[in-house]
């Protein structure tokens, strides 16, 4: 059977195809940085098709397809997920060495592609805004590199190659990942998470957390309903969900460490059709976002809490539901050291760069509630306004695909060396 993500043959890219090794960096062993520049057109093209063939959390199954064909190619075997939309892939080198596993996200956005480049989007309202495609191609060429390792006897153990699905959505892909075995012996695990902000050549590392805890909370206030004329007589559910939207984050974020980096946000409210009515149903929406772990644990209560105390003066009924959704990603130190060295090897000293905190979540976060492991930002920032994740014409330079199989590559044989 044709996939649609059959890669075209004879693709051409333009000359952003440029391997070079940046200058201070550390040649890859055994002549890889050759073999990587002969793959750089070919991954670029790679991550422009799956740019144009985007699918959905849950629906990645062409994407996982054309993984799965590519590896094989590379003389590996990979494995699909139970559902058949991520990959799982060793990359096997001495036996008695340890494993080590890297992560790539490969779903697309409900975002219509409003840029006008050859690889835009085919489909309609469906876009990677996010970069999952640039993961995936990065996660496509580390393996290819570290399998021709693998056939010389010079891998020190063994690198788990993980393609996750639905990293977008809520239950995160992660949980299936790990349900399905993807964590089995791994000793630590690692990342990359393209940062627009950084430029090319620059990796954005921090200790400690790094993206927030990411949960949704839905409030749905019900009353008897009544005329506007008469407020007295009913429960004023006007009234009530603006208490609700405006008193309830101040409240919780009194109720934590200052320190905490909480933010509860409404990012939807409605209430009522008419102006004369008081409405007998009204409801918000918003997520809770948190940088500290225990503070997190902690949250559900909190916000419940509060929450029934702003309503209850007002008489209305509340129906609460809050939903998990990931942890905070937090950096283990050690996993940071080993990317600072990598980074230095792969792109020279000058390519560390300290990263600020994002209060956006990653459900790589729960991979690191089981193993130490880190997330690092891969700098793709290009020229130009509108080039932040998650709108309709984010786009990357290109140059940055060899600079993070480089920096993935150095990453994996590191970690392999420092945890024998």
């Amino acid at each position: 059977m044709t996939s649609a993500l059959t890669l075209p043959n004879g693709s051409k890219v333009a000359s952003s195809d440029s391997a070079e090794a940046p200058t201070g960096s550390q040649p890859l062993p055994f002549e890889l940085d050759h073999l990587l520049a002969l793959r750089v057109p070919g991954l670029i093209a790679t991550r422009r098709h799956i740019h144009s063939h985007p699918e959905l959390s849950g629906e990645e199954f062409e994407t996982a397809a054309l993984i799965a064909r590519e590896l094989s190619l590379a003389g590996l075997n990979p494995r699909l997920l139970p559902k058949g939309n991520g990959v799982i892939c060793d990359v096997n080198g001495r036996p008695d060495g340890p494993v080590v596993a890297l992560r790539a996200d490969i779903d697309a956005l409900p975002l219509i592609d409003i840029k006008d480049v050859p690889y835009r989007s085919t489909k309609d309202g469906v876009c990677h805004a996010c970069g999952h495609d640039v993961h995936t191609t990065v996660l496509l060429g580390v393996g290819m590199l570290l399998a021709q390792l693998a056939d010389l006897g010079e891998l020190d153990g063994r690198v788990r190659l993980i393609f996750q699905p639905a990293e977008e959505i809520l239950p995160c892909g992660s949980l299936e990942v790990i349900e399905a075995g993807g964590l089995d012996d791994v000793v630590q695990i690692f990342a990359l998470h393209c940062d627009p902000n950084q430029p090319v050549g620059k990796i954005g590392l921090r200790v400690g957390p790094i993206t927030a805890a990411a949960d949704n909370v839905t409030v749905k206030l019900t009353g008897p309903g009544g005329h506007t004329a008469r407020p007295y007589l009913t429960v004023d559910l006007v009234d009530a969900l603006g208490r609700l939207v405006t008193e309830v984050p101040a409240l919780v974020a009194r109720r934590v460490p200052a320190n905490s980096g909480l933010l509860l946000v409404f990012g939807q409210a409605s209430a009522g059709t008419r102006n004369n009515v008081i409405p007998s149903e009204a409801s918000a929406s918003g997520t809770l976002r948190v940088m500290d772990r225990d503070t997190w644990a902690q949250a559900p209560k909190i916000v419940a809490q509060v929450v029934r105390d702003v309503i209850a003066p007002t008489g209305a009924t509340v129906d609460l539901e809050y939903l998990r959704g990931r942890p905070p990603v937090c950096n283990d130190a050690k996993a940071i050291q080993v990317l600072t060295a990598a980074t230095v090897a792969a792109l020279g000293p000058d390519g560390v760069a300290e990263t600020p905190q994002s209060m956006g979540g990653e459900d790589f976060s729960w991979y690191l509630e089981h193993v130490p492991g880190a997330l690092a930002r891969l700098g793709v920032g290009r020229a130009g306004p509108n080039v932040d994740l998650h709108r309709a014409s984010f786009d990357i330079d290109e140059r940055a695909i060899p600079f993070g199989v480089r920096l993935m590559v150095q990453t994996a044989l590191r970690a392999l060396a420092a945890t024998r």
